[in-house]
């Protein structure tokens, strides 16, 4: 189910006029989360109301109070609406992700970045996802291409961990996709393997964990960053902590690419920047941007 973003609009009194909302579930059960802006507050309860009007797959209306917070990146939410039970199964691009929002983090408008970044990968890689959340990211790659040699996926929140695992078995991936509990920095070193593509999609603070990303990437292998970026040039901070951590570690970037994910306000990005990484004795080509 590709991610669903509905409008409730003003009744006949005219009161409520309110912009897009998220739809996470499927068509049996689905949840809706809503940001009310402090003058509609009061009107709460009409909006809610109006939401499971209009949708009737829509069984809990959540609205956020807080932003994302820690290193699980959770907001809080209240039930203005519904029932209490907000575990769903979400369906996107053919693939099944079960969660719960209030205990997860999971957004349903990204699930196109995530088959971009699945449909990258080639028969016989070996991927690391950091920050796996409930498994999107891995789950899109497993399925998308189906000769992947394996997917690690590494994830502090033990609800969402636990849910991964239970999303591994909804689509039949056992074998292909691992999950392990736990922080970036204390699980990747133990393995064994480098790894062919490792993506990070952290936008706060991931920086601090290149160096691991560095120590696991294989010569030549690719790493898919992500960062809040500023207008006029918001790949530039970005691009800034890759040639620092590159540099510092005794390596080489080589920029492969850069895309516009999403918009955090009117003129912050989330964005994502695509680096090819070589020890620098065995450097092929150094890309050093001019960074305006």
């Amino acid at each position: 189910m590709k991610p669903e973003r509905s409008k409730v609009s003003q009744d006949t009194n005219s009161r409520v006029k309110l912009g897009s909302f998220d739809i996470i579930g499927s068509r049996s059960k689905a949840v809706a989360i809503i940001e009310i802006p402090d003058d509609k507050w009061d009107l709460r309860h009409l909006i809610a109301a109006e939401i499971l009007k209009r949708h009737k797959n829509v069984k809990s209306v959540l609205a956020k109070v807080s932003p994302r917070v820690g290193v699980e990146r959770l907001r809080k939410y209240i039930l203005l609406a519904g029932n209490h039970d907000t575990t769903v199964i979400h369906k996107e691009y053919g693939y099944l992700l079960k969660l719960d929002p209030t205990k997860v983090y999971f957004s349903p408008r990204e699930a196109e970045e995530r088959i971009r970044i699945a449909s990258q990968v080639k028969p016989g890689e070996k991927v690391l996802v950091m920050f796996a959340g409930v498994g999107p990211f891995c789950i899109a790659i497993a399925k998308k291409q189906p000769k992947v040699q394996i997917v690690y996926g590494v994830e502090i929140n033990k609800a969402a961990f636990d849910f991964f695992k239970e999303n591994i078995k909804l689509n039949k991936l056992e074998g292909k996709v691992k999950a392990f509990l736990g922080d970036v920095r204390d699980i990747c070193p133990k393995f064994d393997e480098n790894f062919d593509r490792i993506v990070m999609p952290l936008p706060k603070g991931a920086e601090v964990y290149l160096d691991i990303a560095l120590e696991k990437i294989r010569d030549g292998g690719t790493i898919h960053f992500y960062n809040w970026g500023a207008e006029p040039n918001p790949y530039k901070q970005g691009i800034e902590k890759i040639l620092s951590a590159t540099s510092v570690n005794g390596y080489s970037a080589k920029i492969l690419g850069k895309r516009l994910v999403s918009q955090y306000s009117p003129r912050v990005w989330k964005v994502r920047i695509d680096f090819q990484v070589y020890k620098v004795s065995n450097a092929r080509e150094t890309e050093h941007p001019n960074i305006p």
